[in-house]
């Protein structure tokens, strides 16, 4: 099976350093979620990857060679970048027939690629008809059209109803079964952590993280437990002499940061304190992700309003 193999790749736009000697692998039989910031590379580095532009530096590879260098590249690889690239006179059955013509696909594969992304009942309307939803179904069976061993989809889901947002979730799953390579760019957190194994995260062109989802979680985790009990001054009291600081929120429910289920478990039973509710608290992959990022987001909106002005009637 083919792995994309990315050494010190460097890509200088001016004096702008969009990639910045990037190394890592992404390996075939997983779904590998590649996430960063706005302007933190990803576009850029997928864009090296497929012959779209040139490094200043480095190698970006798919089964060890560029891919330039791949004979019907179409059948090897398979990408999803820009849902606006499609001729929007053509139809949709038009424009992957061209493909599969100038790729040595069979013409067959045309009509399982529309039924695949669900496609079939418009192939015959013209593309510019299309919503972005629609597009992005055409995109992706542009992608599979030649059963490539590695695909490359950026922002996938952008555009998709609930049902198709499965359909992709679902998808991409059942090629990492196949032992395809995928990678997959989304600024959706709870969207990437149903379907990713392992995680790439950029932060200003730069490698912040190479490991499998659980590992990255794990990693940010801090441990903590949330509570509701019928008794609640009793268990807090019984938990500040063991020097816990439990926290009340507006609902009732306690928080208790630094602790674990077991040991909350014991100190309540050992009270004879009844619990309503006893969860041991997780990082969320959003969560994870932004406490890794916090410091390289290039592009980030002010979380304070302006003063703004008192009318007289307010005064």
């Amino acid at each position: 099976m083919t792995s994309i193999e990315v050494h010190e790749l460097t890509k200088d736009y001016g004096p702008v350093r969009a990639v910045d000697h990037l190394t890592f692998s992404v390996r075939p039989g997983r779904v590998t979620g590649f996430l960063g910031p706005n302007g933190a590379g990803k576009s850029t580095t997928m864009r090296l990857a497929l012959g779209l532009a040139r490094p200043s530096a480095g190698s970006a590879t798919i089964g060890g060679r560029q891919y330039s260098a791949l004979d019907n590249p179409l059948r090897r690889v398979g990408a999803l970048l820009d849902v606006q690239a499609a001729h929007g006179s053509r139809t949709a059955r038009k424009h992957l027939r061209v493909l599969a013509a100038s790729n040595g696909i069979a013409d067959s594969r045309v009509e399982e690629a529309l039924d695949e992304a669900g496609l079939t009942e418009v192939g015959g309307r013209r593309i510019k008809t299309f919503s972005l939803g629609m597009r992005q179904r055409l995109g992706i069976a542009a992608a599979l059209l030649g059963e490539p061993e590695v695909v490359m989809l950026d922002e996938p889901s952008n555009g998709l109803d609930p049902e198709g947002i499965v359909w992709i979730r679902e998808l991409m799953r059942r090629l990492a079964r196949e032992g395809r390579t995928v990678l997959v760019s989304s600024h959706l957190m709870n969207e990437t952590s149903s379907f990713a194994d392992h995680l790439i995260v950029l932060g200003r062109g730069r490698l912040l993280a190479d490991l499998p989802i659980g590992q990255f979680l794990s990693s940010r985790n801090r441990p903590g437990v949330r509570l509701r009990t019928t008794e609640a001054f009793r268990l807090r009291d019984a938990l500040v002499r063991r020097g816990y600081t439990p926290v009340e929120d507006e609902g009732g429910d306690w928080t208790i940061e630094g602790a674990h289920v077991e040991e909350i478990g014991a100190i309540a039973a050992g009270e004879g304190i009844p619990l309503v509710e006893l969860t041991q608290m997780r990082v969320t992959l959003e969560e994870a992700y932004l406490d890794l990022t916090a410091s390289e987001t290039q592009f980030a909106a002010s979380t304070t309003l302006p003063d703004q002005p008192v009318s007289p009637k307010e005064a």
